[in-house]
């Protein structure tokens, strides 16, 4: 895509779901990108799951050998509430992209199929600033808990996206330390990294800076702000929480430069826009002495080798002949 200047005016959103509810999660979702572009932005992030949620804390009833029934009725309203891609939500989604005239990424629960699937998938959406879905990533490895209620995504997903900006893509999480992960988007040419998270650890902060320093890019990174009185109270495994912290997360979203300096400096403790505008010039003057996959790459030593083929469970063959 044609270049559209050197700089970039950007905007992470750091603010919960409503649980459980993906109507409402996308209304509010529709809100906040109105007001970051009232502010100008070009490229919008939401976090992890916002769609409609990170149920952080629930078990869903599951110990090691056993489900209970309770859990897997919560299990169901969170399959229920879940996105299917495309369906009203996606339009939603889309058409606050376009009226923002903005570039957005939206961390959302995706479901496969409205009746007969079961498997939901960690998954981030990308729309144009003309409204239309442009792909979409799903979380290649779930950690820990999170793989009793998600699936696994494929090579096919580790997607960057044209922008006028330079090419925007990243990764989920914890798939953040998965080295051969991050080549694989840092070969595609990344410059704007996007890093939706649930984790607020002071330690986090040393990921989201090393991978701008090794990928030489900006990395917009962004968590929700959630407090235990956004849980739904109805929930037949409520108890589960009854130990749980007010402040469930929170926070720690943050723009970082190439060279691993804060643009916009960890934010916890609320609700909030995180906004920036980008010298994208930046990036090509921070690899004058590291190019992770270019200059400073060892091709001759070493070779990544990604699997892009969409996985499939079954394989339907035709009969010679038929």
């Amino acid at each position: 895509m044609a270049a559209a200047g050197n700089r970039v005016k950007v905007a992470v959103v750091q603010a919960a779901s409503v649980l459980m509810d993906r109507e409402a999660s996308t209304e509010k979702a529709v809100s906040l990108i109105q007001q970051a572009a009232a502010g100008g932005a070009e490229v919008i992030l939401f976090p992890e799951a916002f769609i409609p949620g990170y149920p952080r804390g629930l078990t869903f009833g599951t110990s090691v050998g056993s489900r209970s029934e309770a859990g897997r009725a919560d299990w169901l309203r969170y399959w229920r509430n879940s996105v299917v891609v495309p369906s009203a939500t996606t339009e939603a989604l889309g058409e606050a992209a376009h009226q923002a005239g903005a570039f957005l990424a939206v961390g959302v629960i995706e479901r496969v199929g409205e009746l007969g699937g079961g498997t939901l998938y960690c998954t981030i959406l990308y729309f144009g600033p003309d409204g239309e879905l442009l792909g979409k990533h799903r979380k290649l490895k779930p950690t820990a808990s999170e793989r009793l209620i998600w699936g696994e995504g494929d090579g096919s997903t580790l997607t960057v996206v044209d922008t006028p900006y330079g090419k925007m893509g990243g990764l989920i999480c914890w798939e953040n330390y998965m080295p051969l992960a991050r080549t694989a988007i840092y070969a595609q040419g990344v410059q704007l990294y996007l890093a939706p998270t649930a984790d607020a650890r002071e330690t986090w902060q040393s990921t989201i800076r090393h991978i701008a320093l090794e990928g030489r890019c900006f990395v917009l990174a962004c968590n929700q702000f959630v407090t235990k009185d956004i849980y739904p109270s109805d929930l037949a495994c409520y108890d589960e929480l009854k130990t749980a912290p007010e402040v469930m997360c929170r926070g720690g979203s943050a723009i970082v430069g190439p060279l691993g300096q804060y643009i916009v400096e960890p934010v916890y403790g609320r609700e909030d826009i995180l906004r920036a505008e980008l010298d994208l010039d930046q990036i090509a003057a921070s690899r004058f002495d590291f190019d992770v996959v270019g200059h400073y790459a060892r091709p001759d030593v070493f070779q990544l080798i990604v699997n892009r083929a969409e996985k499939d469970s079954v394989l339907f063959t035709r009969k010679a002949g038929a």
